[in-house]
């Protein structure tokens, strides 16, 4: 029998205003900045080296959460058009064809939600190529259009175990960066300072790592639709106290749900794990889908990508490169297979959502029988979601809706 409309509200928090506020102020300083000239403003992937970069001075910008933005406001599919216009393959990552089309055409969501007028304009873009190769090239546009240098890391993939010699490759390649990047920002690096901010961000990591573990409750205080709102922190300010002190509040406040017996979803019969990317412009009926069907996504691989453990402020360089190299995009199948099984034992998990989104591979785990390899290994069932993290074009509503739907009621007679 499938669960009734009972108890769908989505519970707010009120640690969203210190959040609104935090999101506020960096989108903030970025526009000062672009118009005053400075501090120098550098463009960063978002599993990349913020640390440094922040410890010589420049904010940092990551145009990967503006992607997520223009998803989130349903507006992409008009901007991708444009993109694809110039030769950018509508096969390529969304977040990089709606951030260049939102470009071409002059807008942006943070017009409207912030007051600026565009998106700040880069003094040096880097990026690292642990999550994909699209990154690089996105940068490179963007490197062309405004005169700037790009810079960047290789790093491995498809590996099994970091190894030293990883850990060295791009430790070498992160210090190779500084002294461009000292002539760029007119900064010298300073060590103290570099240790500080690596330290702040270890800090604003465990404590990230804190929050998401909370899920681990049954009934789950939070899940994965409120995960995607309150992780912007831990993305565009980690480094910085205003992430840690958001993190700590919010962490009081998820405790105290806790205690209170307070549930994200009322009457939650199943608990769920989400792999893959979120698809932004259908969280919110995502949301009320699951709700409506009593079912928790306590935990994701994607929210878990910015949980980096192996931050050490005694040792900045060759613990940033370990830290972005061991993230889950980097690894071969069996570890990502050894990852979710220790996340379903911990979080009590009776089915795994996979999202095969259609314009990024690198985040789509579908394709070479992994999700029927853990249905046999782990005994619960999986289920493949077609759809995009941008592009709704390549998402059935009706489809989904009818498929998780089915999901819930085989969990229903299991």
């Amino acid at each position: 029998m499938m669960a009734t409309d009972q108890g769908s509200t989505r519970k707010e928090f009120r640690s969203t205003a210190r959040l609104k506020s935090v999101m506020a102020q960096h989108f903030h300083e970025l526009d000062r900045a672009a118009q005053e000239g400075s501090p120098k403003i550098a463009w960063c992937t978002s599993v990349g080296p913020a640390e440094l970069l922040r410890a010589m001075g420049f904010l940092v910008y990551f145009p990967e959460n503006h992607g997520a933005v223009l998803g989130a406001s349903r507006k992409a599919m008009e901007y991708i058009p444009l993109a694809n216009a110039l030769g950018y393959s509508p096969e390529i990552c969304s977040y990089l064809t709606s951030d260049v089309g939102a470009y071409l055409k002059g807008e942006t969501p943070l017009s409207r939600s912030y007051g600026l007028k565009s998106v700040p304009r880069p003094d040096v873009l880097v990026y690292n190529t642990n999550q994909c190769r699209d990154v690089q090239d996105w940068f490179h546009f963007y490197g062309r259009e405004f005169g700037v240098p790009v810079m960047g890391i290789t790093s491995p993939r498809g590996v099994e175990e970091v190894t030293e010699a990883h850990i060295e490759d791009v430790a070498r390649q992160m210090k190779a960066l500084v002294p461009a990047l000292e002539r760029i920002s007119g900064n010298s690096l300073d060590m103290d300072r570099l240790r500080e901010v690596v330290a702040l961000s270890r800090r604003c990591s465990d404590l990230w790592k804190e929050v998401l573990e909370t899920a681990s409750h049954v009934p789950s205080p939070w899940t994965f639709f409120d995960h995607t709102i309150h992780m912007g922190p831990a993305v565009v300010a980690r480094g910085t106290r205003e992430a840690v002190d958001y993190y700590e509040e919010l962490l009081e406040e998820l405790k105290e749900r806790i205690e209170n017996g307070v549930a994200a979803v009322e009457g939650e019969r199943h608990r769920l794990y989400w792999e893959g990317m979120p698809i932004w412009g259908k969280l919110r009926d995502l949301s009320t889908l699951f709700q409506r069907l009593r079912s928790s996504i306590v935990a994701s691989t994607y929210c878990n990508s910015w949980i980096f453990t192996d931050f050490d402020p005694d040792d900045p360089f060759r613990s940033m490169a370990k830290a972005y190299t061991n993230i889950f995009i980097c690894h071969a199948e069996g570890w990502k297979e050894d990852y979710i099984e220790r996340m379903v034992r911990q979080f009590q998990i009776d089915g795994i959502i996979f999202h095969d989104a259609r314009t990024c591979p690198n985040n789509s785990n579908t394709r070479y029988g992994m999700p029927q390899r853990l249905e046999k290994r782990l005994g619960i069932p999986c289920l493949v979601i077609h759809g995009d993290l941008n592009d709704l074009r390549c998402y059935s509503e009706e489809q989904a809706v009818t498929n998780i739907e089915a999901f819930v009621e085989q969990l229903e007679e299991r």
